[in-house]
């Protein structure tokens, strides 16, 4: 069976890199009929911040990555929190200390640095295992302990990079298990991973370069390699770095807050870097289980594009609603609303929403581009007088051509989308205007908005009454 994990340290928010490294171990798992865990890293207790693990929960949740083990479903390989396995590493550890591969070192810091220090000053590298303490004590917890590498050439494949090798030049005595009791992340990892079964590492590719330190161990434990996946960055907008949180990428929170849906972006996300080698872009996510291969994993970073991101998710709003209705739309909107809208039924709500929602990137779109719907907007003449459809007519001109409207819609015994445009179609024949002219006059005067739906699905929603008093109050204002 495929075992895969996802293993986040609950340090801050969790960000487009990590999600990614969410998203191809599941992809994986579910497409062999295999599993997923999920465990936390927090090990790291200077940096444990408060909250974050049920951010990370969260998230996978919202994103329907659901996990096999874990916290909260639990499983047969706990616990899952790194911090409640102390014990277990303590064990493994022992066992390098009785094949001679591991020992105490009580060295201070500041020895240490002395050393480094000196390797410095004579321009070669500073390695650990060249300063060992001749006599280290018994260990006991409390004193750090290093792994005692036997320098050697590793050779190893990477699902992604493909075959790699390395000298004995890069292997150092790291540290196992540190001061506080808690292993590190080198050590941690390795045990966890034999320890629940993991048959497939994913991570960053930052931690290629210490692969090398991983094989020593696993040999040094006789444990059997699992398949190393190394994911290469995701670079900022500009491609030439990693992208952090200073080139403008939100965490997925911020995302999710902004309106963009959990479809686009585990959509957007899976395909930063990954493709089947066909033109589409848009997936499910059964699809993407069913096409998702590692040998399609393209080996170099893959440039955040935040523009594509948003694209993305216009098209996922257009085909929730094209495939399960409007109200399937809505069911997500309950945040994006402005204020006034409150005060409107779930009915209106859902008639302006079916006019106005291929227009919108995001569902956060919605505080202004429907604001007219629910309160009257503030009369702004300069916009009628400035648009360069309206500017060279004369300001008694647009007020007559307001009136005949009225007049036109005053006496109008239907009032729904297609009548309303047979209206518009009339108004045009009698007033000899084109359409972009007459049409933005009255698009202007019933929303005083950049851009709104059709007109005559926009006043269709708004109703007789609203956009004949708004019409009129135009009219008078001119």
């Amino acid at each position: 069976m495929i075992v895969t994990r996802f293993a986040p340290s609950p340090t801050g928010y969790i960000h487009i890199g990590n999600v990614r490294s969410a998203i191809y171990p599941y992809l994986l798992a579910r497409q062999n009929d295999g599993k997923m865990i999920l465990r936390i890293e927090d090990t790291d207790r200077a940096r444990y911040v408060e909250g974050a693990t049920e951010l990370i929960e969260d998230t996978l949740e919202w994103l329907g990555l659901n996990w096999d083990e874990g916290p909260i479903v639990g499983g047969s390989h706990g616990p899952y929190f790194q911090s409640e396995r102390k014990e277990i590493y303590h064990e493994w550890a022992r066992k390098l200390i009785a094949t001679g591969r591991a020992y105490a070192d009580p060295t201070p810091p500041e020895k240490i640095d002395e050393y480094r220090k000196q390797c410095n000053e004579q321009k070669i590298p500073f390695l650990y295992r060249n300063f060992r303490p001749e006599n280290p004590p018994e260990w006991q917890p409390g004193t750090p302990l290093r792994f005692k590498v036997e320098p050697k050439s590793y050779q190893w494949h990477d699902e992604v990079m493909g075959d790699m090798h390395s000298g004995p030049e890069v292997l150092d005595d790291i540290i196992l298990i540190k001061k506080d009791g808690f292993p590190t992340y080198n050590f941690a990892h390795i045990v966890d991973d034999a320890e629940m079964g993991v048959t497939h590492v994913m991570r960053g590719v930052e931690y290629l370069s210490s692969t090398p330190n991983y094989l020593a161990i696993y040999e040094a434990l006789g444990l059997t390699r699992p398949k190393l996946v190394s994911l290469p960055h995701i670079l900022a907008p500009t491609g030439n770095k990693k992208l952090g949180k200073r080139d403008g990428a939100k965490s997925v929170t911020e995302y999710r807050d902004d309106g963009v849906l959990a479809e686009a972006m585990l959509n957007y996300l899976a395909c930063l870097g990954w493709n089947d080698g066909t033109e589409q872009e848009i997936y499910t996510k059964a699809e993407l289980i069913k096409n998702f291969s590692l040998d399609r994993v393209q080996n170099s970073g893959a440039r955040y594009d935040e523009t594509k991101l948003l694209w993305m998710n216009g098209q996922w709003i257009r085909r929730i609603v094209d495939e399960q209705g409007v109200e399937a739309l809505y069911s997500r909107t309950d945040n994006f609303w402005p204020a006034s809208a409150a005060s409107h039924s779930q009915e209106y709500r859902i008639k302006v929403l079916s006019i106005i929602y291929d227009r919108l990137k995001t569902l956060s779109d919605l505080r202004e581009m429907t604001a007219y719907f629910f309160s009257d907007p503030e009369i702004n003449t300069d916009m009628i007088i400035n648009n360069k459809f309206l500017k060279k007519m004369p300001e008694s001109e647009l007020e007559s051509l307001l009136k005949e409207c009225i007049a036109k819609l005053t006496n109008l015994n239907n009032w729904d989308a297609d009548s309303l445009q047979a209206a518009l179609n009339d108004l045009l024949a009698e007033t000899n205007k084109k359409p972009a002219e007459l049409f933005s006059l009255i698009r202007i005067a019933l929303s005083f908005a950049p851009f709104s739906p059709a007109l005559n699905l926009t006043m269709d929603v708004l109703g007789k009454d609203t956009t004949l008093a708004r019409l009129n109050a135009v009219a008078r204002a001119i």
